[in-house]
């Protein structure tokens, strides 16, 4: 179902009822999806001083677990924040409650969104719901499945590399990244502050549009916010892509061997054309596309490692014992974080060593520059830029380590939405289809910066194609 189908369902029952029938789901599929660390029970006292007019009024709803909720537990799925209960709001939990929308629920994470599979999560790995044998895909993985599974219409993600954009696409459903600053990012535990987008999951992309009209907006407690106008972008979607010029990035088709996939690809470009559409190709240099996966783990490394030195043991969060202070905060962090994540503060505490700075941190910021204008050059002529946002469904659980990290098969095609965390332009997955498995494929698609209703209606006129809006998996 979609928000109106919630709608009409609230409206013969109850919003009560609807929200608890949510509830009571998400508690039925955690033994499978593994999907939640904490319910939250019915609460309406705030709806009073809502919109009842809101797109998401009245619709139950779920966080991913490193937003910041007053009185309800938040870990980022680490267990140094297990015991962590916040005494204030991220920003976007109180617009979602000035519109009305109930939360059942917080959803898992990779361990402080660091990570692409959500294994790494302190409560285990989430599993997809086409097959509970494969990934999630994340770092949003909890959130993605809650909605793949038509548990809610609608979960908060956040993107930092591709973390809505590729779980989107490994369980069939629109993850929306906006243009970097378009949502606050008041009251999200960081990851990298330069690269941190808040985004979402929704079935439909008229779904999409609506989630961004209530979501958007200046705040002044995040200083990267922006002040650009919000448009209603349900009220103007229009999905005609006659004359929309769409430019094909070569590099990532390039470095995707499954046929079928391509195959997919391919005849979607051609349904495009006979719609109007004019489809180009367009290829990054080589050399900076295979850079891409590099400068981020550096920069991102890096200002996690800067982000997280709050997480001591000391000011809040769980605690070892120690004879000193030193010995609590490296007791603390030596158990509080799982082993991906000290790898990562070693490589970020290298990167911000004084002697490293220039020839490391610096270095990658500058490849980074050298990418954005590159990237840039697209837009000139071109409405969006589209590519496969994989070249694969999801990878089963045990076999997620074995790529071949220096091919191209990985540092491109798994990897190359990193581009618009780099330019913080708007970027969304949707469903192309499905493999031979059963299994969800998508694409992802990127438009100019605070062109949001661009990216709404070239979507809608290519799920007007496919017919795959509200998809979902049913878990029994």
């Amino acid at each position: 179902m979609n928000f109106e189908g919630y709608k009409l369902e609230i409206e013969k029952s109850s919003r009560k009822e609807v929200c608890e029938k949510a509830l009571e789901k998400a508690k039925a599929v955690q033994p499978a999806l593994n999907a939640m660390v904490t319910f939250v029970d019915y609460d309406d006292s705030y709806l009073e001083e809502a919109d009842k007019d809101s797109y998401l009024y009245g619709l139950p709803i779920v966080l991913k677990d490193n937003v910041n909720t007053k009185g309800i537990r938040t870990t980022a799925s680490s267990r140094i924040l297990d015991n962590y209960i916040p005494v204030y709001d991220a920003h976007i939990w109180t617009k979602l409650k000035k519109a009305g929308a109930i939360l059942i629920g917080k959803a898992s994470l990779d361990e402080l969104a660091m990570g692409g599979t959500n294994r790494t999560a302190y409560t285990g790995p989430v599993h997809n719901p086409y097959d509970t044998s494969r990934i999630s895909g994340g770092s949003s993985g909890g959130s993605a499945v809650l909605v793949a599974s038509n548990v809610v219409p609608f979960a908060i993600g956040s993107d930092t590399g591709d973390s809505i954009r590729k779980p989107a696409s490994y369980n069939g459903i629109v993850g929306v990244k906006p243009t970097y600053g378009r949502i606050s990012r008041y009251g999200i535990i960081p990851y990298a502050s330069s690269l941190d987008h808040v985004g979402y999951f929704t079935r439909c992309i008229d779904d999409a549009a609506k989630a961004l009209f209530v979501l958007a907006g200046r705040d002044d407690r995040d200083m990267t916010s922006s002040y650009e106008e919000v448009p209603d972008y349900f009220k103007n979607l229009n999905g005609d892509l006659k004359g929309k010029r769409i430019a094909v990035l070569k590099n990532v088709s390039d470095a995707v061997s499954n046929e079928t996939i391509n195959k997919q690809f391919n005849a979607l470009l051609e349904k495009m054309k006979a719609a109007g559409a004019i489809i180009d190709e367009v290829e990054l240099d080589d050399k900076l596309v295979r850079t891409m996966l590099p400068a981020y783990h550096i920069i991102a490394n890096a200002e996690a490692t800067a982000n997280h030195s709050n997480l001591d043991g000391i000011r809040f969060g769980m605690q070892e014992d120690g004879d000193t202070m030193e010995e609590v905060m490296m007791n603390t962090r030596t158990k509080g974080f799982g082993k991906l994540l000290r790898q990562r503060f070693v490589i970020g505490s290298y990167c911000l060593a004084v002697d490293n700075q220039e020839k490391v941190f610096r270095k990658a910021q500058k490849v980074r520059r050298l990418i954005v204008d590159e990237y840039a050059k697209f837009f000139n002529e071109h409405d969006c830029v589209i590519a496969l946002a994989s070249g694969m469904s999801a990878p089963l659980m045990e076999t997620t380590a074995d790529e071949d990290k220096l091919s191209d098969e990985y540092l491109v095609a798994e990897n190359h939405m990193v581009i618009n965390n780099f330019t913080g332009y708007p970027s969304m997955t949707m469903p192309l289809g499905m493999t031979d498995e059963n299994m969800p494929i998508g694409i992802n698609i990127s438009t100019k910066p605070f062109t949001e209703q661009l990216l709404f209606n070239i979507g809608k006129g290519i799920e007007d194609i496919t017919g795959l809006a509200d998809m979902y998996k049913e878990v029994a």
